[in-house]
């Protein structure tokens, strides 16, 4: 039985990682947040690791207040960038492999085409930069025995995400404007749990990077589109460019990753996003149109 510790216990992924774990009876589960792993002190983890001797650790634990990191840039540096290099040390001292969870924001979003793992990073905003600072300690003090997952656009039942603000504001609005030049594919994050998992239980271990979201191309106002018609809104959904939504922290226009890779080497099956839209919102006690 492998003794599989997650960090982040709070946010979406580990929700659903909590969620999916009774049925993987075979694996031993222990859920931490920053009050019971504190993933910023490296005296702390490292203890904790040592005595402990996990065989895996999912590390979910992050700063992801993208507009709020740009004034709280120690914060995020802090959690995203020396945690992950933290951990991945005390990983090696005690030869547990890691997963690392990061982000299509390490890219500057001006490709045309889907990224790739090994295509040049170039971040636009603190939390891209402090994300992209994680990845490289991480692989710095781990190389060997770390895996590092790229998504994009997570949402799920739990949390603050973009499906539960669009489900708000199309109940107490009759009309929303979303931006329509931003372009990727949402991540449900009970079918990126699920994919962990499956690595996890997978025969064969292949450090590096790897790139994880649903499969598709859409806009977020595509995206918003498609929530209005299933939940069966009359909310009227305006299309505007980036320019008219101005926020603290720049977004990246493109953000399609390709995910060739883990399906490769993990022979991992991606369901296309609007299927895993509806059980999310089912999952939400919504009936879908």
């Amino acid at each position: 039985m492998a003794k599989i510790f997650i960090t982040g216990s709070h946010g979406q992924l580990g929700r659903e990682l909590q969620s999916l774990a009774p049925e993987f009876p075979q694996h031993n589960f222990f859920f931490f947040d920053r009050s019971t792993l504190p993933v910023e002190d490296p005296d702390a983890s490292q203890a904790f690791l040592t005595r402990e001797k996990p065989q895996w650790l999912i590390n979910c634990a992050a700063y992801t207040a993208v507009d709020k990191a740009e004034t709280e840039k120690e914060t995020a540096f802090e959690i995203n960038g020396d945690a992950p290099g933290y951990l991945a040390n005390a990983c090696r001292k005690t030869n547990t492999r890691l997963i690392h969870i990061s982000t299509d924001y390490v890219f500057d979003g001006n490709s045309a085409t889907p990224i790739k793992e090994t295509d040049p990073t170039g971040p636009i905003n603190t939390y891209g930069a402090s994300k992209l600072e994680g990845e490289r300690q991480a692989a710095r003090e781990h190389s060997d025995g770390t895996i590092i997952i790229r998504t994009s656009w997570v949402y799920s039942e739990f949390g603050n995400n973009f499906v539960r603000t669009m489900i708000r504001l199309m109940k107490e609005r009759p009309a929303v404007s979303v931006v329509n030049d931003q372009i990727g594919t949402p991540t449900y994050a009970a079918d990126l749990a699920a994919t962990i998992l499956h690595i996890v239980g997978y025969p064969g271990f292949t450090p590096g990077i790897f790139n994880y979201s649903n499969e598709g191309k859409i806009s977020w106002f595509d995206f918003a589109i498609a929530i209005r018609d299933a939940i069966g809104s009359t909310c009227k959904v305006n299309p505007i460019p980036t320019s008219q939504f101005p926020t603290p922290a720049r977004r990246p226009h493109y953000s399609l990753l390709d995910k060739t890779h883990i399906q490769n080497i993990y022979g991992v099956s991606i369901p296309e996003w609007q299927p895993s839209l509806l059980t999310c919102l089912r999952r939400l006690g919504i009936r879908t149109h």
